[in-house]
């Protein structure tokens, strides 16, 4: 949003950092292309601070009266965080992971599908835990609005047309569900001498950023599956010392921390796999070529990840490239 109204992205002599990488779109390309440049510069040493381990966003040179129109939460957020108000200095970003591309898979009406798509009945979901796949390999900037209001309407229109018709049926809850879900929450109640959440959930997130970021390397992927794995260890034993029953945020952190270590193992693993780059999935093991535009290799690799949890396994489906109502659109590479 910053970049839309003008951010210039700067590092440590004050130069523009996009003028290398996208000559043209510059600031507003996209977050990926955008990501890459700004870890580029840290680790070639161009960085800002006494670290140089971030660049700069500059808004400085906006009418301050524009930024307290447009941005407001970004300048609250600014001054709140970092001590600076982004209408005097600029702000000190670098790239994380604020978005998940996957989730459950729906189709267009917001209903879950099985993996050979067919729709579960009585089941939808939409926003960011579900996956019509209208994000690719990549998600574009805006796209997370579409998931929420485009599905968001459409899963609550098959609903109403659903209940109307006597489509939903819903069945029984599969054997032992809730016992499993009250050992879960019980657990935390008898749980002593455990580990640490926010030392856990720490642990996860520099893992995650260090194995498994903007860049991708093979040896580095390899050591962070094996390092997710013992984090899994430590999150089944995690301890809170507050015990109460109301408004317990610990209790609730905690079993966020159950769902994270999931969903990073399910993004590692799969990471881990799939050889070649994609998207936002750029390994260094799979470069631009001639014969593969953009690292990609649409022989082997032009197909969806499935996370099974039962047994942590993956498995693949094919992309579906003939649109309901509108022509193909061809690969091809992106430039700016």
């Amino acid at each position: 949003g910053v970049r839309g109204e003008g951010g210039i992205l700067r590092k440590s002599d004050n130069g523009r950092v996009m003028e290398r990488y996208a000559p043209n779109a510059k600031d507003l390309a996209s977050r990926d292309v955008v990501s890459r440049a700004m870890v580029t510069e840290i680790n070639e040493g161009r960085g800002c601070g006494p670290n140089k381990d971030f660049v700069l966003l500059d808004i400085t040179h906006l009418d301050p009266a524009t930024i307290m129109k447009r941005l407001p939460g970004i300048r609250e957020i600014s001054i709140q965080f970092a001590g600076i108000d982004p209408i005097q200095a600029p702000i000190p970003v670098v790239p994380t992971c604020h978005y998940q591309m996957g989730g459950i898979p729906t189709n267009y009406k917001g209903q879950v599908v099985s993996p050979d798509g067919v729709p579960v009945k009585g089941f939808y979901a939409a926003g960011e835990v579900a996956c019509a796949s209208v994000h690719g390999a990549n998600r574009l900037g805006t796209n997370s609005l579409l998931d929420l209001l485009v599905f968001g309407k459409s899963s609550g229109d098959s609903v109403i047309d659903d209940l109307k018709t006597g489509a939903v049926a819903h069945r029984d809850l599969p054997a032992g569900f809730a016992e499993r879900t009250l050992a879960r929450l019980n657990r935390l109640d008898t749980q002593t001498g455990g580990s640490n959440v926010n030392e856990t959930r720490l642990d996860l997130q520099r893992t995650m950023q260090k194995h498994c970021g903007v860049f991708r390397f093979k040896d580095m992927l390899v050591e962070g599956v094996a390092k997710i794995v013992e984090i899994e260890q430590a999150v089944a034993r995690t301890e809170i010392k507050d015990k109460s029953q109301v408004w317990n945020t610990a209790r609730v952190e905690a079993l966020e921390l159950d769902n994270l270590i999931e969903v990073a193992k399910a993004t590692l693993v799969s990471a881990e796999a799939r050889k070649e780059s994609r998207g936002a999935h750029v390994r260094d093991d799979a470069p631009d070529t001639p014969e593969n535009p953009n690292g990609r290799d649409d022989v082997s690799w032009h197909k969806h990840t499935l996370w099974h949890r039962e047994g942590s396994r993956l498995s693949y489906k094919p992309v579906t490239m003939t649109p309901l109502s509108v022509e193909t659109i061809a690969l091809k590479t992106r430039s700016y």
